[in-house]
């Protein structure tokens, strides 16, 4: 690589000052971090770059090779030249790929500002390489020990040249010129393969248990021959009694100069475990998207009348998930993913009542009104971009509190990024590809290999787990079927097609090719929202393009999903069977006139006297149920359900129940006195007010519940008299919005917002740099500049004569202090109206808030 023309940078600072706007723009996408607030200058904005927490979260968004770059540039001299890097990473065999990947992950570094200089002069940044750089108490994933010279800091003099001497070199001077020989020594590799030639096979074999990491190991206070004789030559130095540690050049000679053990310069490759015709997934895919549908259906239609109740911590109790799960026939955690896709989709909330409950919401009888694909494509973009997770129920937080399905705590702010990655993943693969979930797992942890320097496992874990249940929730929901990626997933990402691969067929254990530089690449996007490049998705869709994305995937699937049918199958057993999805007013009704006894292809309904009593206490009368089930059956309303409905419909009301504390009239007074007579309504205590009436301490609903139990019909009646209809989808709770994503540290800043930005930072620095003649009473730099109001009055009226620009400090209404430079063009009334060079326009300023005035030297405008 050449070296640049221009002169070295002095700091990071003059390093971001010679960027254009583009790479100033790249830097701010990367770290978005750095934008909020937005800098007053660059001078800031590379102290913002260098601060710990910016650092560490830039180190955690790098891929392994990067990362393995960096942490190369942190054990290497400071600063370092391009080649001495690469010899770190390429190690004396010169590996091609590290030679070819090299340029890219420089290149990234330097892009978010991590390094800086010239190739031939190559900084990491002093926090990253504190991060980085090996120490006791953060052990540098490299494996290598401090430097010679900063294992003998401490050491005295006098057994300095004791080293040196034994090393077989010349005595010296002083301790510094001993260590720099002795230095020089370690990174000869003839002369140090010369010297290890001496050393006896037990001294050897130390040194191989120590050559890549940990450095650190024991030694007691009369160490072995073999020992002595390391200590002696400084092929191991003390560093705390009974501590011993291998010097880092000593170290990279036994590793053959590389300083890692295994260096990852390409991604791993993406394995297939199955193959299968597009069309196949699609099918698929779509049968998963209709059980998806129906399941989430079935979940509120069971919470229509009003749910579980609401924890006092909020969410939903073990028992009630346990209850939901057998009323959708799922697992647990499945019936967790189910509850928590309805609330992330806002279908489901809690009702907010003193009694709270969780409850079906007003968007959901919008929801049932809309086409079966739309409703899919609403669920797969809530699930897409939700930062609630259902995989941690179960689990504890970190107050050890158990956390529960609908309850806080739920939000993982990586979540998003991962179903995407994962999904991305699978769009790269050729159509109807079934990846193995380990090489998908491989690739992620090759892209995210850590989570800071100071990571935790268990973060490192969630990551996993995160890509292992989007897997599984995909397959769910059917945004993949057997395993690959739909036609209607690829959409969902803004795919509008598979990329083009090989013709041939692509078996189990095959390795796929993958791009290697997509994590980092831009991508161009088609005008309505979709992408192409070499690699077909690079990053979440912004809100426009993912309701796009999400129309196109609808589309793609609507013709996949089964007709709904106006018709049912009526059997002599008293059921009815459902060929296939039912026309939502049939299958309104059949749901209130009978049960569900099966699902699957075909669902069967069973008529029962209960469920009769429930469609004709909904409003419904004998003649309307027989007229309904003789308009969509297309077999002959069998005899027996005839009778059914007739028998119950016909005791149906005879008795009436209504409010006292609850009463029960009937005109026929010797159903009454059967009433009274057994032994059965005893809890209900009831007592006899006239021939017909008898009255109850029980509330109405137990009443019901009650004489329903001992085998009559009651129905319950109005204080006027009147029988009281009972609807279905009565219960809703009050419009809720969907729960709002927990967002993984700043959102990437738009082209407006950088654009405003890169401007605002280029006219701080105007300011902040602008030479200046000197004064009697020379400010320090960044200080503003300070005259008495005579002198600033004169100074710019002399510049509105002369049309020369000036410096001035200007503090506004807040009391926020900025420099600028300005071309005074008229100054009255107290104002002086000028052309602002820092803000690029003609502004008016109070000379009451101008703090001082100074001109600028001779060669600025």
């Amino acid at each position: 690589m050449s070296t640049e023309e221009t002169p070295a940078p002095r700091s990071l600072a003059e390093a971001l000052r010679a960027r254009d706007d583009a790479s100033l723009a790249a830097l701010l996408r990367s770290r978005p971090d750095l934008i909020t607030p937005v800098p007053t200058d660059l001078t800031q904005l590379a102290t913002r770059a260098g601060t710990r927490a910016s650092v560490v979260r830039a180190l955690e968004r790098l891929d392994r090779f990067t990362l393995q770059t960096a942490q190369a540039l942190a054990v290497a001299p400071d600063p370092a030249a391009y080649d001495d890097l690469l010899d770190l990473l390429a190690g004396d065999d010169a590996d091609p790929g590290v030679t070819a990947a090299l340029p890219r992950a420089l290149g990234v570094l330097r892009e978010q500002a991590l390094v800086w200089g010239g190739t031939d002069r190559l900084r990491l940044v002093r926090t990253a390489r504190e991060l980085l750089a090996p120490s006791p108490q953060h052990p540098s994933p490299t494996g290598l020990g401090p430097t010679v010279a900063e294992a003998t800091a401490g050491m005295s003099p006098g057994r300095v040249q004791e080293i040196v001497t034994a090393a077989g070199l010349t005595s010296t001077h002083d301790a510094v010129s001993a260590v720099a020989s002795l230095t020089a020594l370690f990174t000869d590799r003839k002369r140090m393969a010369a010297l290890l030639d001496s050393a006896s096979p037990d001294s050897l074999d130390v040194l191989r248990r120590l050559v890549w990491g940990p450095p650190y190991g024991q030694v007691t206070a009369d160490p072995a021959a073999h020992l002595r004789w390391l200590l002696d030559r400084g092929l191991l130095l003390p560093t705390s009694p009974g501590t011993v540690v291998l010097p880092r050049e000593v170290a990279l000679h036994l590793r053959g100069g590389r300083a890692h053990r295994t260096t990852e310069p390409l991604p791993p490759g993406i394995e297939a475990v199955a193959s299968h015709r597009p069309q196949v997934v699609d099918s698929a895919a779509a049968g998963q998207a209709y059980t998806a549908l129906a399941t989430v259906e079935e979940l509120l239609k069971d919470w229509d009348e009003g749910g579980p109740a609401v924890l006092r911590a909020g969410g939903l109790s073990v028992r009630d998930l346990k209850r939901t799960a057998v009323a959708l026939d799922v697992s647990e955690p499945m019936a967790a993913f189910w509850v928590e896709l309805a609330y992330a989709a806002g279908l489901l909330a809690s009702d907010g009542e003193a009694d709270e409950r969780y409850a079906a919401t007003p968007a959901y009888d919008e929801w049932l009104e809309q086409p079966a694909a739309t409703r899919w494509a609403r669920l797969a973009e809530a699930w897409l971009t939700a930062t609630r997770t259902a995989g941690v129920i179960g689990g504890r937080d970190a107050k050890d509190r158990t956390l529960s399905a609908l309850g806080p705590g739920l939000d993982r702010s990586a979540a998003p990024e991962v179903r995407h990655r994962v999904l991305a993943l699978l769009a790269a693969l050729p159509e109807g590809t079934a990846p193995t979930v380990d090489s998908v797992l491989a690739r992620l942890h090759w892209e995210r290999p850590t989570r800071g320097p100071q990571h935790d496992r268990e973060d490192e874990d969630l990551r996993t787990r995160l890509a292992r249940w989007t897997l599984s929730e995909a397959e769910s929901l059917g945004v993949t079927g057997r395993g690959a990626l739909s036609s209607q997933g690829r959409a969902l990402l803004g795919v509008p097609a598979a990329p083009v691969r090989a013709a041939e067929p692509v078996g189990p254990g095959d390795k796929l090719p993958v791009h290697h530089h997509d994590h980092h690449e831009r991508h161009e996007r088609h005008d309505h929202g979709t992408r192409t490049a070499a690699h077909p998705v690079a990053e979440p869709l912004s809100p426009p393009e993912q309701a796009v994305a999400s129309a196109t995937a609808a589309r793609l699937l609507a013709p996949l999903l089964p007709e709904p049918l106006d018709h049912v199958l009526l059997q002599a057993d008293l059921t009815a069977v459902a060929p296939g999805p039912l026309r939502r007013p049939l299958a309104d009704m059949l749901g209130v006139l009978a049960d569900v006894e099966s699902k699957g292809g075909a669902t069967v309904y069973r008529f029962t006297p209960g469920s009769v009593r429930r469609a004709l206490d909904a409003g419904r009368s004998a003649s309307d149920l027989h007229d309904f089930l003789t308009a969509h059956s297309r077999t002959p309303v069998p005899q027996p359900l005839t009778y059914l409905i007739d028998d119950v419909a016909r005791r149906h009301g005879h008795l009436r129940i209504g409010a006292a504390s609850a009463y029960v009239r009937c005109d026929d007074d010797a159903v009454l006195s059967e009433i009274l007579a057994d032994k059965r309504s005893a809890n209900l205590r009831l007592r006899r007010l006239a021939p017909t009436v008898l009255a109850a301490q029980a509330d109405p609903a137990t009443l019901l519940e009650g004489l329903r139990g001992m085998g009559f019909a009651p129905a319950a009646e109005s204080a006027e008299g009147d029988v009281l209809i009972t609807r279905a989808l009565a219960h809703r709770t009050p419009a809720r919005t969907a729960p709002e994503p927990v967002p993984d540290g700043p959102p990437a800043p738009d082209a407006t917002l950088l654009t405003a930005a890169i401007r605002a930072i280029r006219a701080g620095d105007l300011a902040s740099t602008t030479p200046r003649k000197p004064t009697e009473t020379p400010a320090a730099k960044g200080d503003l500049p300070r005259t008495s109001p005579a002198e600033t009055l004169a100074t710019m009226q002399a510049a509105v004569l002369t049309g020369e620009a000036v410096w001035i400090g200007y503090v506004n209404a807040e009391g926020a202090a900025s420099q600028r430079v300005i071309a005074p063009i008229r100054v009255e009334g107290g104002f002086v109206t000028a052309y602002d060079h820092t803000a690029d326009e003609v502004r008016t300023y109070p000379l009451h808030r101008v703090t001082g005035v100074a001109e600028l030297a001779e060669d600025q405008p």
